[in-house]
């Protein structure tokens, strides 16, 4: 009997060829397609960010999925999903879209390079919309790959608040830190109540209590995943920090191996 493919939930900031060439763009795009050359069954997210040609990479809204109103911070906020293909594979890309968040020029900064003051409300939409179609689509993943701190908080969502769910409760997760110098401007100090979804109900969260910076976002990261991967060089204490959870740490100099990924990935499922 065919063994069943890895099912790989690949959640990423930035990819080519969708948005301005950075390195972390460059990365990100090569391990999806060697995974699914390794036969794993891959599924791509990313934000809708306003800057995406979506003529020329050939965007469309998907309507069965779109339509979901999410409360971020005691607003609604309409979910719209969008798919692309990338160019010569058979791989969808998902983009997760709302007018007020996404449709600005930029990622994270402007085009002065200022970093918008809702960047913590908007990786909590992106999160939170991820999942949510993750469940419209009624794919469970073995795996779920999250690149960079936009996609910080999908570890704690899956662990806690979507655990109970059949299509996460036996995902294994992998964080890939990326080294982010830009990121300078600190959250709320009232981020661990914004990122609830029912505050009556869930635990407090003393790691993300006070201002929440690049670090502290971090190490909150690390606690709820099963592996951790740094992409780039990062302070000493923060891979020790992320050694001493017993977890599998992958670190920098070993990440430009794309065998990586899949390396990573069969030992969590074994688990």
């Amino acid at each position: 009997m065919m063994k069943e493919p890895i099912r790989v939930l690949y959640v990423v900031q930035e990819l080519t060829p969708f948005v301005f060439e950075s390195v972390m763009a460059k990365i990100s795009s090569q391990y999806p397609l060697y995974l699914q050359e390794q036969g794993c069954e891959v599924r791509i997210f990313m934000p809708c960010y306003g800057h995406i040609n979506e003529r020329r990479n050939q965007l469309h809204e998907v309507q069965r999925l779109s339509g979901m109103n999410l409360i971020i911070d005691e607003n609604d906020y309409q979910l719209i999903i969008k798919v692309a293909t990338l160019t010569n594979v058979r791989m969808q890309v998902y983009f997760i879209d709302n007018e007020e968040y996404f449709r600005r020029k930029g990622t994270d900064v402007d085009l002065d390079g200022n970093e918008f003051d809702d960047n913590e409300l908007r990786m909590i939409f992106f999160a939170r919309g991820v999942l949510e179609t993750i469940k419209k689509l009624r794919w469970a993943p073995d795996a779920v790959l999250c690149n960079s701190w936009f996609t910080a908080l999908i570890p704690y969502y899956i662990k806690t608040i979507y655990r109970e769910i059949p299509f996460f409760e036996k995902s294994k997760i992998a964080y890939s830190v990326f080294d982010c110098a830009h990121y300078s401007k600190p959250f709320s100090s009232n981020y661990a109540s914004a990122i609830r979804v029912n505050p009556k109900e869930e635990e407090k969260l003393p790691s993300l209590e006070g201002t929440v910076e690049w670090e502290k976002l971090t190490r909150f990261a690390i606690d709820y995943t099963d592996a951790v991967i740094f992409a780039d060089e990062c302070d000493d204490s923060l891979v020790q920090y992320a050694q001493n959870t017993g977890k599998p740490v992958v670190v920098a100099n070993d990440f430009n191996r794309k065998e990586t990924f899949l390396e990573i990935i069969q030992p969590m499922l074994q688990r």
